[in-house]
């Protein structure tokens, strides 16, 4: 067997941040890498995921997530190669999904960890339109939002991960009308010229509200939220009757140290007799199988497009985080290892 490497690199929280993040609030430590117990296996990390969910962690406060340990390694979606194994089913040379990222070494047990067919489709793509990010936009939509063919949609944040795919979703189900919003003409342009959205703006011109009324004149039926805060106000105003939204993330406050201002007209949704709900992916687990058929069929075709922000080197794992944040990222951001 190869010899193991000795140590490697791990993401350490070591102070909650107020407000934004800084570098001073974490620290990449040297950590050994032991070889694996009895029913584990040891992986060398290819890709890792940072995720807005993830600014919410660092906070200790009661959540539907566990908070970050302080002095303790981050952790998040992950897939690499199995380099040690004492599991049955795993053997060196496969590759691994797992929950153990912002490091280069994982050792767990085995059955935390699923394996993958990097010959169906590129290994980081099952940390996003082949994983979580996916399921969150297929679940999120179809199921939460109670999409039907014909409805007119709006997405937030629809040149990130997830909104991105929401968007293609609906337009391959027969939406009426897609519109999305972004931070730059430059992503305005990817949504209507590159995933197909009907329509886009940039948040940054004008204000959301009277932006989002010319872009769909004849109101919206479908709001699926990243954003929240003006974005949501918005689309409160632009609601037809029986309106549904889908609130899945709120990334406008996720660094505020004030209380949001908004929405300010949320009775609306009284009259317009709206049905506002938020979701976690984890409730939706029991469509995994249908996702995975109808994505990989629109993969396949060519009709389901998706980007990739890759980062190289996880010595700049939290400056792909930070940039994420920011709204940096078209698509996915990935942390790719090379060490």
């Amino acid at each position: 067997m190869t010899a193991l490497p000795e140590s490697g690199r791990a993401w350490y929280l070591v102070a909650r941040p107020h407000g934004w993040p800084e570098p001073a609030d974490v620290a990449l430590r040297e950590v050994p890498v032991t070889e694996p117990g009895e029913g584990r296996i040891l992986i060398r990390n290819l890709h890792f995921s940072v995720d807005p969910y993830m600014r919410g962690r660092m906070n200790d406060v009661k959540s539907y997530t566990a908070p970050f340990r302080l002095d303790q390694p981050m952790d998040g979606g992950a897939v690499g190669v199995v380099i040690a194994s004492r599991a049955e089913g795993f053997a060196v040379g496969d590759h691994v999904l797992h929950g153990l990222g912002w490091r280069e070494y994982a050792e767990f047990p085995a059955e935390h960890g699923t394996k993958v067919d990097a010959s169906l489709a590129p290994l980081s793509a099952y940390l996003g339109v082949l994983g979580m990010t996916g399921l969150t936009a297929y679940a999120g939509l179809f199921r939460t939002a109670s999409f039907k063919e014909g409805d007119v949609v709006f997405v937030s944040g629809a040149a990130g991960a997830v909104g991105s795919q929401v968007g293609q979703m609906a337009r391959l189900k027969g939406a009426s009308r897609v519109i999305g919003s972004a931070g730059s003409d430059e992503k305005v342009k990817l949504l209507t010229e590159g995933y197909g959205f009907d329509a886009a703006f940039n948040y940054k011109n004008g204000p959301v509200r009277d932006q989002l009324k010319e872009a769909a004149p004849d109101g919206i039926d479908v709001y699926f939220d990243n954003v929240g805060g003006d974005h949501l106000e918005a689309a409160l105003s632009s609601f037809n009757v029986h309106g549904r939204a889908t609130l899945c993330g709120a990334i406008a406050q996720y660094n505020s140290t004030e209380p949001p201002a908004g929405p300010r007209n949320l009775a609306l949704a009284i009259g317009k007799r709206l049905r506002l709900q938020g979701m976690l992916v984890g409730d939706h687990f029991d469509l995994k199988e249908q996702f995975v058929e109808d994505v990989a069929g629109w993969l396949a075709s060519g009709e389901l497009k998706y980007n990739e922000t890759s980062v190289k080197g996880i010595e700049n794992g939290f400056d792909a985080f930070l940039g994420l944040l920011r709204g940096d990222n078209a698509g996915k951001m990935i942390v790719t290892l090379d060490r």
